[in-house]
């Protein structure tokens, strides 16, 4: 008895979709390399579900509300992301320059003082971010 309760046990784990490896990140990429940007936002959400630490996928959400011009959404994501990881250079980058665009100088010329200081892959756009930011709150 005590076997068969173990093997229903063992059966009910493995075909529980908690416990099944998701690949709603690579499909959510995938969708998003085609533009078919409401799939991958889909893809990218189920992926948080199982992985609420994946601070790629909030970028990811990032992105796609940016290019639905959804703004509040993706400043909302590039804050996660910068929580989970302070030092994503993408993240900090694109909230510095989403500040800028809603003409938010000191916090788009903060985020940028904190990229200058973290930057490896991204100082050459820290850098022009700079020479917008200073042009930009001078008008």
């Amino acid at each position: 008895m005590k076997n068969f309760l173990k093997l229903i046990l063992f059966t009910l784990l493995l075909f529980n979709p908690l416990f099944a490896e998701n690949n709603y990140f690579k499909e959510g990429i995938d969708l998003f390399n085609d533009k078919k940007f409401e799939k991958a936002k889909f893809k990218f959400e189920k992926d948080i579900v199982f992985n609420p630490k994946n601070e790629i996928s909030y970028l990811y959400l990032s992105k796609i509300f940016k290019s639905l011009n959804k703004k509040k959404l993706q400043e909302k994501n590039l804050k996660t992301v910068i929580l989970l990881d302070p030092k994503n250079e993408e993240a900090v980058f694109y909230l510095a320059e989403l500040k800028l665009d809603s003409s938010d100088y000191d916090k788009s010329r903060e985020l940028n003082n904190k990229l200058i200081s973290i930057c490896i892959d991204f100082c050459d756009k820290s850098k022009k971010l700079k020479i917008d930011i200073d042009n930009l709150s001078k008008k």
